[in-house]
């Protein structure tokens, strides 16, 4: 099912509408300031491991993400230190991924990993999607080994493509292609290990 929404002023009822469904354990596809992604409440286990079966990912070494409302949420699910809450304070929200140690709030399905990456995009349906929830959202791009970039560009196909295996796509008009940039702030220095949308300040 494909569901209209603005990014400038996201229908609160829509919004309610499709948190009510991520909370009974839907997994979803969402717009973020970079690239659409599949997205499902942090707690939900099986829709982790199915976003992950998606992707073709082994769970152990998946590459996922919270998309978290603001930076005193990351603190519940990750340690930041002076360095790196300065960093983030100056360049979120925005198309970045922020590897940060995990703290021992994760959800039990992440206990075994050291480390968590945090978004905060440019997106309000993103995040009033989570705030809506009241706790993050676990997220990762869809596939990007097409052909042709449509089917990760525009939301009617990405719906041909996902729809039958997804409870739900918000269309927020044609996304992006160029991912999130990666800075890794688990070492003493903060490290770019991907290059992306976003350019550090």
């Amino acid at each position: 099912m494909l569901i209209k929404l603005y990014d400038d002023n996201p229908n609160a009822a829509e919004i309610r509408r499709i948190v009510a469904v991520v909370r009974s354990g839907g997994v979803i596809i969402i717009p973020t300031d970079t690239v659409y992604a599949f997205a499902c409440d942090i707690f939900n286990n099986a829709g982790v491991e199915f976003i992950a079966k998606i992707k073709n990912h082994d769970m152990r070494r998946a590459n996922l993400s919270f998309i978290c409302h603001e930076l005193s949420e990351v603190s519940e699910y990750a340690k930041m230190d002076d360095k790196s809450f300065k960093l983030m304070k100056r360049n979120l929200p925005g198309a970045f991924t922020f590897i940060l140690p995990g703290s021992n709030r994760l959800p039990k399905l992440f206990k075994n990993r050291k480390t968590v990456g945090i978004r905060i995009p440019a997106n309000n349906i993103a995040l009033h999607l989570v705030q809506e929830l009241g706790n993050p959202l676990m997220v990762s791009s869809i596939f990007t080994d097409e052909d042709t970039t449509e089917y990760i560009t525009d939301p009617e196909l990405i719906e041909e493509k996902f729809g039958h295996q997804v409870e739900l796509v918000i269309d927020a008009g044609f996304g992006g292609m160029e991912h999130s940039t990666i800075i890794d702030c688990t070492g003493d220095e903060s490290e770019v290990i991907r290059a992306g949308a976003g350019i550090l300040v």
